[in-house]
């Protein structure tokens, strides 16, 4: 069996597999902010998770996910969880004992999605719609990180140079259009949420209407750019904002139908139906995690 270990932003997800992936237990717990507060839930979760099946975290290999840049199991620059630097393989191999594989948090649940998909030499760009918005790119079966990490981060990607101004101070970026943290800013309200825009545009806010309706131009933008540039056979669509439903996927589906229909290649590309919305309570960044400490990936 293998643990895995999702930090979010908001929660931490700790899961225990058996080798095809399968949740054996599960523990969620408000995420900390600060090192160490992260490290605490985490090993709360963790050792929670493999209570439930009587076994110790030692005797399992052990995965994490986490928000942020990873280099050799150190996470920095997590900005949402507080976090500049964090040695979080070693701090957690100190407390159970053994030493986890550490990934970041967007290429654990790729991997997730990608297996429960049922594996195989396919390609696929898991694209998260969170607080902020990028992508997970397993190809031909593994894991593409880019030479630097940043293969993925497709949210600082401009589709509009006259588009809102993000907070990387760039206009009409996806991450802008269609995230959290996009939504909000757009909104301006302090104190507001993603959903609060979204709740206003459908009690006929004007402006929250054209923000929502931006939203689904961003996701249909975000499939658009990750077929185009890899040709992967399918963008699952994830993340907390899929909470808003079949709105936005309509929306976006939409989008991608019309601009088909001016353009003999994209039709072709048949943008639309290669786009699937994935289960929002599936955990799949837990389990992703789980089976990269496993070998996989």
């Amino acid at each position: 069996m293998h643990l895995g270990i999702d930090i979010g932003g908001t929660k931490t997800d700790a899961v225990v597999v058996d080798a095809d992936g399968a949740v054996r237990a599960r523990r969620t717990l408000p995420s900390g902010r600060g090192a160490a507060a992260v490290i605490a839930a985490a090993l709360e979760a963790a050792r929670d998770a493999c209570a439930q099946v009587g076994v110790e975290p030692a005797s399992l290999t052990i995965g994490i996910g986490t928000p942020g840049t990873v280099v050799d199991g150190v996470v920095s620059h997590a900005l949402n969880l507080q976090v500049d630097r964090l040695d979080l393989a070693g701090a957690i191999e100190a407390a159970l004992g053994a030493r986890p594989t550490v990934d970041n948090d967007v290429n654990a649940a790729a991997l997730g999605a990608y297996l429960l998909a049922g594996g195989g030499e396919r390609s696929m760009a898991y694209l998260n719609l969170g607080t902020g918005l990028a992508a997970g790119l397993v190809l031909d079966g593994r894991l593409w990180r880019g030479s630097r990490g940043a293969a993925g981060e497709i949210g600082h990607v401009s589709v509009d140079p006259a588009g809102p101004i993000g907070s990387d101070g760039l206009p009409g970026g996806l991450e802008t259009y269609a995230s959290g943290a996009g939504l909000t800013l757009q909104w301006g309200v302090d104190g507001a949420s993603g959903a609060d825009v979204v709740a206003a545009a459908a009690a006929g806010d004007a402006r929250a209407r054209a923000i929502c309706d931006g939203a689904m131009f961003g996701l249909a933008s975000a499939v658009r750019v990750l077929v185009l540039t890899l040709d992967v056979d399918e963008v699952v669509v994830a993340g907390g904002m899929t909470a808003w439903g079949d709105e936005l996927i309509g929306g976006a589906r939409r989008l991608l139908d019309a601009w088909a229909a001016t353009s003999p290649f994209l039709a072709s590309l048949d943008l639309a139906a290669r786009m699937r919305p994935l289960e929002l309570e599936v955990p799949v960044a837990a389990i992703g995690a789980a089976m990269r400490g496993g070998g996989h990936g």
